[in-house]
């Protein structure tokens, strides 16, 4: 108890709105790294499903890149990040042979740097509340997420005044993982929600490249790779006329979850947030709109995406999505829509403001493991967000000027 007393001390410097939430949230995400090694882990439980009673029970107690990098920026706005070195280090440590080697960037990792985390079944246990089956392991580790190569590089970009001078297997790491997004964007994989079935073209994998790129040409010095940076300029430019071009749904009024799809995708909130495009820009102010009309239950929280045959699917509603909405809306300007968005979400929080995955609609109970790093990810990024926004509102405010008198 004192070790978390002084940690909170030192790093924990939130002052806005949900003071109290966020710092728990921060907490909790520090609760959730393994410090020998420096992983982070999505959540601490093992197989709490995502429909009661049914099969969807993974093994969240692993280091995805994805969810380890999404943290490290929450922790950059509700704490400092002095686990930030320690990340980077594992991630060097666990997949600068594969990217070396020219082939993917593995999306998942073991706490301790493992590669194999082949999924089994434990048939003797029944689960909870009856959802069978119980895994240990999970069958997503050898998945083809391009996104992973953007969450990675933005992380370090966030922290890049924060980080100690990278050592030069860090630095090349680094470098061949932008090399990666460039060569690797064109090609289909499974997306953010890892989905089981066949590869497709997702708009969020494509966006997250760009994030890459993006990214490490503003960190080419750090990483000692400025001779790359007209090379990845020239890719990045190309990625984002595709997303423009084949991304935007002219029936859906929205950028849609695939090139060439009418579905929505509740990820494609992350547009401006991750700043490809503004906003205020009239194609995000429409896919806002769309997701939160189309993809939202009666409590105003938002399902991941909408299914081919126009259904939400029979899992719960995601808190990190309605979180998105949250921060896209707060970033777009609309202040008391965000702060109506987050107070919903947040409203599912037990009594010590621990969240899990996603809320069943239908009883309102917590779905998923727990605690889940996504959703006190998307607390924190969204409460900063509406902040920020409340700031900008008010110094507008103050500087304009003073209405004239009315003539009489």
């Amino acid at each position: 108890m004192k070790a978390w007393r002084s940690w909170s001390s030192l790093h924990q410097n939130y002052q806005g709105p949900w003071h109290e939430l966020v710092l728990q949230s921060g907490r909790i995400l520090q609760g959730l790294t393994y410090y020998p090694t420096g992983a982070i882990v999505a959540a601490a439980t093992t197989s709490l499903p995502e429909t009661l009673g049914g099969s969807r029970n993974w093994d969240y107690r692993f280091c995805w890149v994805r969810d380890g990098s999404l943290t490290l920026e929450a922790l950059w706005v509700a704490a400092c990040p002095d686990e930030a070195d320690k990340f980077f280090d594992f991630m060097a440590g666990a997949a600068l042979t594969q990217v070396r080697r020219g082939i993917d960037l593995q999306i998942m990792f073991g706490i301790a740097g493992e590669h194999d985390l082949s999924e089994r079944e434990l048939p003797h246990l029944s689960g909870w509340r009856k959802s069978r089956p119980v895994r240990i392991g999970n069958g997503a580790w050898n998945q083809r997420q391009i996104d992973v190569y953007g969450e990675l590089l933005g992380s370090v970009y966030l922290l890049r005044e924060r980080l100690k001078s990278l050592d030069s297997a860090t630095q090349e790491f680094l470098a061949d993982v932008a090399d990666a997004a460039a060569a690797r964007w064109k090609e289909k994989d499974q997306g953010i929600w890892e989905m089981r079935g066949e590869p497709r073209h997702f708009l969020y994998s494509k966006l997250m490249c760009w994030v890459a790129l993006d990214r490490a040409i503003k960190i080419a010095e750090q990483i000692a790779a400025e001779d790359r940076v007209s090379r990845w300029t020239a890719v990045r430019d190309e990625i984002e006329n595709a997303i423009l071009e084949q991304g935007w749904s002219d029936r859906a009024k929205a950028f849609t979850q695939s090139f060439g799809s009418d579905g929505l995708d509740a990820s494609n909130l992350m547009i401006p947030i991750v700043g490809f495009l503004p906003a205020d820009d009239p194609r995000v102010l429409s896919t806002i709109d769309a997701i939160a009309e189309n993809l939202s239950d009666e409590h105003g929280l938002i399902y991941r995406y909408r299914a081919h045959d126009g259904l939400v699917g029979d899992e719960g509603t995601f808190l990190l999505c309605t979180f998105w909405l949250s921060q896209a809306q707060a970033k777009a300007g609309q202040i008391q829509r965000a702060k109506d968005t987050f107070s919903a979400a947040i409203s599912f929080a037990n009594d010590l403001g621990i969240l899990a995955e996603e809320v069943e609609p239908r009883t309102r109970e917590l779905l998923g493991n727990f605690p889940q790093a996504f959703s006190h990810i998307g607390l924190v990024n969204a409460a900063w967000a509406i902040a920020d926004a409340e700031g900008r509102s008010m110094d507008r405010a103050e500087t304009r000027p003073p209405s004239l008198p009315k003539s009489a």
